[in-house]
């Protein structure tokens, strides 16, 4: 299901940050591979973001071989720090690798395992934090991170729209009270944005590019 014309995503990557030979050789690897990624035009977002709230640390949930992590770190605070997370162990590997490579000076830290448990062993506060892990576990990483998001920092989660046999129609009707149930991805989805709408402390919209991202900001 698409979320924007194609014409609409090749605008938004024109607009955008310029990605560089890392950027394009990690793109040239998902596609060889059929790997999941935000995309450059989401990447772009992600560097804006850290640019916006002039980020120190970012905590993201599923990192797969770095390609979020890569544009978080062009947009990071000079001696900021990224501490990516994923179950591939291969996969983390290959994010050492990319981001090696990449001209930017930041921390990096790299953890194998399951990021909800691995988010308990650090303190906060995040500035931005990615969401993009199992769907039906985003209200869960939304409520393992919530308390350690700074005053005006990001929560962005992937996915909002498409992947994964997410329905977009479906999210929005389980949202409005329309629809009472859907496939286990699709209810992730809703779940996660009731819990955004049940804490006063975050205030989401949603970022139509890409397979779709929600966006909240912690207000208080």
């Amino acid at each position: 299901m698409p979320t924007v014309p194609a014409w609409i995503e090749d605008y938004a990557m024109v607009v955008g940050p310029e990605p560089d030979d890392v950027i394009e050789e990690m793109d040239e690897y998902a596609a060889a591979e059929g790997f999941p990624t935000v995309g450059p035009a989401v990447g772009g977002w992600l560097e804006q973001f850290a640019r916006m709230v002039d980020a120190e640390s970012v905590f993201e949930f599923g990192s797969g071989y770095g390609y979020s992590a890569y544009w978080f770190a062009r947009g990071l605070a000079a001696d900021g720090e990224i501490i990516l997370t994923e179950v591939d162990e291969d996969e983390l590997k290959l994010a050492r690798d990319y981001l090696s490579r990449g001209d930017f000076d930041v921390t990096i830290h790299y953890e194998h395992g399951d990021a909800i448990d691995i988010v308990e062993a650090y303190d906060g506060p995040f500035d931005v934090v990615l969401i993009d892990n199992e769907k039906t576990r985003y209200r869960e990483a939304f409520e393992a991170v919530r308390e350690k998001v700074a005053p005006g920092g990001i929560v962005v989660a992937d996915n909002a729209i498409a992947g994964g046999g997410i329905d977009a129609d479906a999210v929005r009707e389980l949202l409005t009270g329309e629809r009472e149930t859907a496939s286990d991805t699709t209810e992730g989805i809703a779940s996660f944005v009731r819990a955004i709408h049940g804490d006063p402390r975050f205030a989401g919209s949603l970022l139509p590019v890409g397979e779709g991202v929600v966006v909240a900001t912690r207000v208080d």
